[in-house]
């Protein structure tokens, strides 16, 4: 599996409408010219001042050809967002007047163009903390029908393609709850389950990890949250594949399945990991990157009602432009 190229190939056949809502950051402006020159999305737009991105464009050398520049203080369509946001956020108590200047920032007119269909995706996060692209996304964008948790997830690339599909694996929750619920868990172990339909097109096998294999660890707290996540995505999802709690080698290796998970229905073909926290999820993906020297994706987030994605903000070009396939690649 080519997680990249594939990502490329379909987004450039969706033809989906991208919003990069940092425009006046350098790499996002270099990032929108290699998009549209590649025909990665159907258009490309840069939210913000626009004499100022004008003229980081022309000194990055960059010309702007077949990108829209939008401008919310300019933008006819703030009176339209306005009461969009205010309609969102007013259980909130959010007020009029206030909805017209929060909606001027511009990753919640990112978020608002996602949401009224302006476009299909949004990226952000050069410039921008984590935390403040995710209350972004949640307050406009919101969650899933039925979940209240927006969570990320990592594709994992291995040069073995004895594991996961053809080698990748979906590594969640690494970057986004620090110590989920087992409710929070529950909908984490959900939303992977999605990304790896979406990212690697095979049916999810996911495996709720522990340090404990099926009461091993006796009942530790941290083993029962485990297992109360397992009932509770049984009861949403019935259908689903999915198994815990299970040490890594348990849920791995079937021979160690074998001994001490003896009948579990996701031996030998699990593709998505869920980890019972931020902490072991976080070392998890970076052991099997640096010692195991996989290629690690991500993170992208999962969860959101549409779909937006966070950069890190060491992000390169060519990360920006990834991400940008990834998030467009994942446009319905």
């Amino acid at each position: 599996m080519d997680f990249e190229k594939d990502m490329m190939q379909k987004a450039k056949s969706l033809q989906k409408k991208l919003v990069l809502a940092e425009g006046t950051e350098p790499r996002t402006i270099k990032a929108a010219r290699i998009i549209a020159d590649n025909q990665l999305a159907s258009s490309v737009t840069l939210v913000g001042k626009e004499s100022e991105i004008l003229v980081r464009a022309e000194k990055e050398g960059v010309t702007l050809q077949g990108i829209t520049i939008v401008d919310p203080l300019s933008s006819p369509l703030i009176e339209k967002y306005a009461r969009e946001y205010y309609e969102l956020r007013k259980h909130k108590g959010m007020t009029q007047d206030q909805a017209k200047t929060d909606i001027l920032h511009f990753l919640r007119w990112g978020a608002m163009m996602v949401h009224l269909g302006d476009a299909d995706a949004m990226v952000a996060g050069a410039e921008s903390a984590t935390a403040d692209v995710l209350r972004a996304g949640l307050a406009v964008i919101g969650t899933v029908p039925g979940s209240k948790t927006a969570s990320s997830c990592f594709v994992m690339q291995t040069t073995d393609t004895s594991w996961g599909a053809g080698g990748a694996l979906i590594f969640s929750d690494c970057a986004v709850v620090p110590d989920p619920t087992p409710e929070q868990l529950a909908e984490i172990a959900l939303a992977a389950a999605q990304s790896c339909r979406e990212f690697l097109g095979v049916d999810p096998v996911v495996a709720l990890l522990s340090f404990s294999t099926k009461g091993s660890g006796g009942d530790h707290p941290d083993i029962l949250k485990v297992r109360s996540a397992l009932e509770l995505v049984k009861a949403k999802e019935p259908s689903l594949r999915i198994d815990g709690e299970l040490q890594a080698d348990a849920a791995l290796v079937p021979s160690v399945t074998d001994k001490k998970a003896p009948g579990s229905i996701v031996r030998g073909m699990v593709n998505t990991l869920v980890f019972p926290d931020l902490g072991a999820g976080n070392i998890g993906y970076k052991l099997v990157q640096r010692l195991g020297k996989a290629e690690a994706f991500g993170p992208f987030l999962q969860g959101f009602a549409k779909p937006i994605s966070d950069l890190s903000r060491g992000a390169s070009v060519d990360d920006i432009v990834v991400t940008a396939a990834v998030t467009l690649a994942r446009a319905k």
